[in-house]
């Protein structure tokens, strides 16, 4: 991704800061994004110190705080980042992205991201980065839209959509990539994580209508658990080694 879809991505989210969670205070939105907060939650220590890599608003960080932990987020999206702080007034956030992380080395008991991994410039860069904070024995886990042939035309529709100029707060033409269970696995080795696991969530999507989506959300634990071909979010878990 190139320096200047980066700065298409800041630029978007900095407008839409303001109207963001709206997509997620409806009901669907709620339903969708505490089912994969939920994934990630169960894969990290609770009670820890936590740093979410493109933290947005702050959903994240107010979850794991309310089950006793604490957190610090990082955005690329100054906007987001002060919607982030009145959310959370207790945590810390702060710019940046994840392939530079501002902090000393073992310094985080887990590290998430959620919905951000395809926009990332330099993906092996941000888990190497990810590694490098993480205490040793500390957790990863991170949610992101999987390479599989139910995404595979996702890029087209956001390229439509942003020259008919529909109004949404993520259908834009960011150059996302999307990976496989054997390129996400790869780059969390090729980072020295171990205990890697990977699956698939996620079949009753957000912007689905209803009863569609309802109908989605009844049969997802199925599909997830024997069909996962049919979930589009792919999943994450690793380790950093202890010494």
């Amino acid at each position: 991704m190139s320096n200047v879809k980066v700065e298409k991505i800041r630029q978007h989210y900095d407008a839409i800061a303001g109207i963001y969670d709206i997509h997620y205070d409806r009901p669907r939105g709620r339903c969708y994004h505490t089912h994969i907060s939920t994934h990630v939650m169960d894969a990290l220590p609770k009670g820890g110190r936590l740093l979410d890599i493109g933290c947005g608003t702050g959903l994240f960080v107010e979850k794991y705080v309310k089950k006793g932990g604490t957190a610090i987020g990082i955005d690329i999206s100054r906007n987001m980042i002060k919607k982030a702080r009145v959310r959370c007034p207790g945590s810390l956030f702060t710019l940046g992205n994840g392939d530079g992380l501002p902090f000393c080395d073992d310094s985080f008991d887990a590290v998430s991201s959620l919905l951000v991994f395809t926009y990332l410039k330099d993906p092996q860069a941000m888990l190497d980065e990810a590694y490098r904070v993480l205490k040793p024995g500390g957790s990863i886990s991170i949610c992101t839209l999987g390479k599989k042939l139910l995404t595979s035309g996702i890029p087209a529709i956001y390229q439509i959509s942003e020259k008919i100029r529909v109004s949404h707060v993520v259908m834009k033409d960011f150059g996302e990539r999307y990976y496989d269970e054997n390129e996400m696995y790869r780059m969390f080795a090729d980072a020295g994580f171990c205990d890697i696991s990977v699956s698939w969530c996620s079949f009753a999507h957000i912007d689905m209508i209803d009863p569609l989506f309802s109908l989605a959300q009844r049969v997802e634990p199925f599909i997830e658990r024997r069909i996962p071909q049919l979930a589009y979010n792919i999943c994450v878990d690793a380790k950093k080694p202890r010494d």
